[in-house]
């Protein structure tokens, strides 16, 4: 393998890496921040936002999802309703 495709394959797999991992969010176009220790990187997930009516009924997969930043220094999570964007 030749040395331009070793250093290609080595910069694509951390920008993979990178991607995947801990990063800075923009919700409505604001950065956010750990409001418990003010660092700025955060893992992504989604949790879903259960009702007792469609649990009743054993429907929760109707339910609305919320979207959840951990912070990435101190573990605090940050509950969105709306959409967060990385950045």
């Amino acid at each position: 393998m030749s040395g331009s495709a070793k250093r290609f394959l080595r910069l694509f797999a951390k920008n993979l890496k990178e991607a995947g991992g801990a990063g800075s969010y923009q919700a409505n176009g604001i950065s956010i921040t750990c409001v418990h220790c003010q660092y700025d990187k955060f893992e992504h997930g989604q949790a879903q936002l259960n009702t007792a009516l469609l649990s009743f009924f054993n429907l929760d997969f109707a339910n609305r999802s919320a979207n959840i930043l951990t912070c990435h220094q101190c573990g605090y999570v940050h509950w969105f309703n709306k959409g967060v964007k990385r950045v």
